[in-house]
């Protein structure tokens, strides 16, 4: 059985692959491992200690691809990414967050990079969520929704979530905790993305359709 090893920037982000990626991919004989990202807590860290991390699983599993989930929003400028600095004159997101993505597999040593995928999420996972409102009336009570027309606008107006604004008081998550009363990201993350399903998320989330073609296709 081929396996992946998808190194997770928070809780969030590991139920979610245990949640909606697992049984996914052990249907196409592939095995997926979630540790998180060391000394953090939660949330991003330096390159020079995710890259630490990055080559700890490569150099003691040749076996696996390794990957990441991590959130663009989250990442700084002293956390010293590749390429960082040219990354942030690139007016479009897209184009930005693939260099950045670049930066780190060319960081990586060739003997081993190419077993090295990593993937950056725009803006954030939570972004993902942004699918249909139907999934957060069925799930969300009444009562907790604190601006239920901006979020019925937001989804209707954003057909690719990932391009959702970043400003502190619109990045996705921050939106969700503004527009819905008590919004825990850990225990909503994985009950919405479960039933908004993975099928629906992929088909409105190009990057992140893209990460998994490249994920089902190891060899």
């Amino acid at each position: 059985m081929k396996r992946i090893i998808i190194i997770c920037e928070g809780p969030t982000e590991v139920e979610f692959c245990k949640d909606v990626l697992y049984s996914h991919f052990l249907a196409k004989n592939i095995y997926i491992q979630t540790p998180l990202i060391k000394k953090s807590g939660g949330g991003i860290v330096p390159w020079s200690v995710l890259k630490k991390q990055i080559y700890n699983h490569l150099l003691q599993d040749k076996e696996a691809l390794v990957t990441t989930l991590i959130d663009y929003y989250g990442i700084l400028d002293k956390y010293q990414f590749p390429d960082w600095v040219a990354s942030k004159v690139i007016a479009n997101k897209v184009e930005r967050v693939d260099l950045l993505e670049k930066g780190m597999k060319d960081s990586i040593d060739p003997s081993i990079s190419v077993r090295f995928e990593p993937y950056i999420q725009l803006h954030e996972f939570e972004a993902l969520l942004f699918n249909e409102m139907a999934v957060f009336i069925r799930h969300i009570p009444t009562s907790d929704f604190i601006d239920q027309a901006e979020l019925t606008n937001t989804i209707a107006s954003n057909p690719n979530p990932e391009l959702i604004n970043d400003t502190p008081n619109n990045a996705p998550s921050y939106r969700l905790k503004r527009l819905i009363k008590g919004y825990n990201k850990i225990v909503y993350g994985a009950i919405l993305a479960k039933e908004i399903g993975l099928n629906k998320i992929r088909a409105k989330n190009p990057r992140f359709n893209g990460w998994i073609e490249r994920l089902e296709n190891i060899t």
